[in-house]
């Protein structure tokens, strides 16, 4: 199962994108929900990981080094940056994984869409 979230900086969950199978490429499923779109819109930046690379000047991913290279001083101090700015959303990313029903679940993508609504709105009550 894939599911795209969003969250503020703080690592609250503001919204889950409807499941779709696991097979789709987490990039792929971003750009199939507008989400890269909607934020360059509304001029909301989006902090990435590297699977994101390439998906337009609006997303900050982390730099990767050439084959047989290595980052420089500077490059390796931007990807902590990155990491540290990145560190609520992944506490956020964890909570949410924190449901037994995301990490063991076998049913359709659109039951999933049904649970992961269910769960948004529990998370928000917490």
């Amino acid at each position: 199962m894939n599911v795209r979230v969003v969250t503020d900086p703080a690592g609250e969950v503001l919204w889950i994108s409807p499941a779709l199978p696991g097979c789709i490429h987490g990039l792929t499923a971003a750009r199939s929900h507008r989400i890269i779109r909607i934020c360059e819109r509304q001029g909301i930046p989006i902090l990435a990981d590297r699977a994101y690379r390439g998906a337009g000047p609006w997303l900050t991913t982390g730099l990767k080094r050439l084959p047989g290279g290595e980052l420089t001083l500077t490059q390796r101090t931007a990807n902590r940056a990155l990491a540290a700015a990145r560190a609520p959303v992944e506490r956020g990313m964890a909570r949410l994984k924190s449901w037994q029903i995301f990490r063991r679940s076998r049913s359709s993508p659109n039951r999933m869409t049904v649970i992961a609504e269910a769960v948004l709105t529990l998370e928000r009550q917490r």
